[in-house]
């Protein structure tokens, strides 16, 4: 028995503005009813990357398919079936919230009831304001109602839980798990890894506009894989350390006297590393064997500077 079509598939993607390529060669799959988290440094292609998915931009070449169809071509067929959350824009900015629901909601056949879900998001206070006057975290949370108002079988989420509070970002994680339990695909972005890694079933890494990794989070972290942190008064001789420990560890220094140990690290790393620094008088602060996440698969992949 074959699988079901992926609800999003992309195929040699490319994309320019101008001398800038915002996306060169982008493949990867959405499957269908899960949750795909794209993530990326500032400027990795990510937005430019939804915004052909929903049919707002066109891709210079290259195929892009959501739901079986062209974003751009059959955009009026894919409106009613997905829904959007862009990471900034797109509202009226005059009009007030509870306008705004109403209105979406008229343009669907059976959309979710506004009251209990304005209620679920705590915005049900908010009707006569505009929503220019709403704080980012309200605007973010009317947002995330309009994309799912209409029952859509995709929703597209460009940094759903920018700007909100930790309160706000448990809701919203909620209800997009409650999505996919529903057989609602999830396409999104994020910077907030740690909650990817709870809720995503595939990820998918992207630096200058190319897939670098992709997978499970399990898949990507290594399951059982460790590293570790090394606090120390002063900056270390992380070459020494590192003959030290052998060829298959990789010391990093994230500023002087912080550094992450990654590569064969075992349980015994943090004795190891305790020892050496005795032997070579170093003040150790901290050293703390952990797993690996998936802030630190997107660190090596993508680099430590800021873009």
């Amino acid at each position: 028995m074959s699988s079901p079509a992926p609800a999003v598939q992309i195929r040699d993607l490319y994309k320019s503005f101008g001398s800038n390529s915002a996306v060169s060669g982008l493949s990867f799959d959405a499957p269908l009813g899960a949750i795909t988290a794209i993530l990326g440094p500032n400027g990795a292609g990510k937005t430019t990357t939804l915004e052909i998915c929903e049919g707002n931009k066109r891709a210079d070449s290259g195929s892009v398919t959501v739901l079986g169809l062209d974003p751009h071509r059959q955009a009026q067929q894919l409106r009613p079936r997905v829904g959007v959350m862009l990471q900034q824009g797109g509202m009226p900015p005059s009009v007030t919230a509870d306008a705004l629901l109403r209105h979406v909601s008229s343009l669907y056949r059976s959309p979710l009831p506004i009251e209990a879900l304005a209620q679920r998001l705590a915005i049900e206070g908010l009707g006569r304001t505009p929503f220019r006057r709403l704080s980012g975290g309200e605007q973010r949370r009317v947002a995330f109602a309009l994309a799912i108002i209409g029952r859509p079988e995709l929703v597209i989420l460009d940094e759903p839980t920018a700007g909100l509070d930790p309160q706000s970002r448990a809701v919203v994680w909620q209800m997009v798990e409650e999505l996919r339990a529903h057989g609602v695909t999830v396409l999104l972005t994020s910077h907030l890894l740690d909650e990817v890694e709870r809720v995503a079933n595939h990820v998918v890494i992207v630096d200058h506009g190319q897939v670098v990794a992709s997978g499970t989070p399990q898949d990507l972290t290594g399951r059982s894989a460790l590293v570790a942190v090394i606090r120390t008064e002063g900056a270390l001789d992380t070459q020494a350390l590192a003959h030290h420990l052998g060829p298959s560890t990789t010391i990093t220094e994230l500023t002087p006297g912080h550094y992450i140990l990654t590569g064969d690290v075992g349980a015994s790393a943090s004795a190891e590393v305790s020892n050496w620094c005795s032997e070579h008088n170093v003040l150790l602060r901290e050293v703390s064997v952990r797993s690996r996440t998936l802030d630190d698969v997107f660190l090596e992949l993508t680099g430590r500077d800021i873009r």
